[in-house]
């Protein structure tokens, strides 16, 4: 059984929305260091992938050191990688800016935005957004 949760989005790659799942639950700490990762045919099976696919996202999460492979007994998850150089102004310069742009396409507010970073940020650190503490 696939640990972790895929929303396929129709025109998106099935790779990437894979791979962006898995980092997430990895970062979210639902998938821990030391954990047994899915097999490329549970990958497969469970999120009803292509097998060829599958491969590509263990292989990718390798590479980028998300997993690790451990001959003869199967590939787990690993300590969260340390960002490589580039990565932060990436993150910072290209993807806010494609966030910005999708933002202002759906009529979306600063605050909006603001808030819906910081709600994800929350979530995936496990705390309670502003919102709910407001209400709770």
């Amino acid at each position: 059984m696939v640990p972790f949760k895929v929303k396929f989005a129709p025109g998106e790659s099935i790779f990437d929305q894979v791979c962006f799942a898995a980092t997430r639950s990895i970062l979210a700490g639902e998938l821990k260091a030391g954990e047994p990762f899915p097999s490329v045919r549970t990958l497969a099976v469970d999120l009803r992938i292509h097998p060829n696919t599958a491969h590509k996202v263990v292989q990718h999460l390798v590479q980028e050191r998300w997993l690790v492979v451990h001959p003869g007994l199967g590939t787990v998850v690993a300590q969260a990688p340390k960002a490589r150089a580039g990565d932060r102004k990436r993150l910072l310069e290209d993807e806010v800016e494609k966030l910005v742009v999708e933002a202002l396409r759906v009529g979306a507010t600063l605050p909006d935005v603001q808030q819906a970073v910081e709600d994800t940020w929350r979530e995936l650190r496990g705390l309670k957004s502003v919102a709910s503490e407001r209400q709770g």
